[in-house]
């Protein structure tokens, strides 16, 4: 959401007295937890994966530091909208869809280094939206902190059925650091594709600057769901994640 990285250098620090030490060894592009996209893609090959080819031809980065949000219900409102039939219609992009809903509230959460978005306002942000771009949609959002009927079973079983067409897409709001290893704190992406037979998540993540889509076990991905904000992320300290559901009527 609020991504205050800095790079890892391979360096030795001194002490006052001259004496070396070691700096952190540099970390591998992505953890044990996930696998890019470019080293397994073997069930894109052989699914129907419907989300994935329907997102892609959508899927962009976050435009600033903090529009991960932002990013994401872009692409989610251009892959339910469909390519415009008309050469004078523009696809969705991330400065129309603030035009579009008028939210000075979201508008300021999504700018550089701004303080990101509730999963309470990515819900209401995802549904006025839609409204924004007449998309007849409904959207449904659980949070498994706060609510008991969200649990691991329920949102395979949601996975799967979302797996079945691309008349429905999901956003997940997760702590990114859980799945890659990296950086400790919320984040919001869609869902690419569910491989039942492994139990497995594509993340379609829309931090590129640093990542490509990965995969990661739907037991790992339900923890980032529920990991809290570290105490560094401000107004978002403590904050829990969950999935918006967003399903064509």
């Amino acid at each position: 959401m609020t991504f205050l990285r800095t790079a890892t250098l391979s360096i030795a620090l001194l002490t006052a007295n001259g004496a070396a030490i070691a700096a952190d060894p540099p970390k591998p592009k992505l953890g044990a937890d996930a696998t890019p996209i470019t080293a397994d893609h073997a069930y894109l090959k052989t699914a129907a994966a419907p989300d994935y080819w329907a997102i892609s031809p959508f899927y962009i980065h976050q435009q600033t530091s903090s529009a991960c949000s932002l990013a994401s219900v872009t692409i989610a409102v251009n892959t339910l909208r469909g390519l415009p039939a008309m050469a004078e219609d523009t696809l969705v992009t991330q400065d129309n869809l603030l035009e579009a809903t008028k939210d000075e509230r979201w508008a300021e959460q999504a700018a550089d280094e701004g303080d990101g978005v509730t999963f309470a306002d990515l819900t209401e942000d995802t549904a006025q939206s839609l409204k924004a771009f007449n998309i007849d949609a409904k959207v449904e959002a659980a949070q498994p902190t706060k609510d008991t009927t969200a649990t691991l079973d329920a949102f395979r079983a949601l996975l799967a059925a979302n797996e079945e067409s691309a008349k429905d897409l999901m956003l997940v709001y997760f702590n990114q650091g859980v799945v890659t290893g990296d950086w400790d704190g919320p984040h919001v992406s869609p869902i690419g594709a569910y491989d039942a037979a492994t139990d497995r998540v594509l993340i379609m993540d829309v931090d590129r600057e640093w990542y490509v889509p990965y995969w990661t076990k739907t037991e790992t991905l339900f923890k980032a769901l529920e990991r809290p904000a570290p105490a560094d992320q401000g107004v978002l300290t403590g904050e829990t994640g969950g999935w918006v559901h967003i399903t064509m009527k």
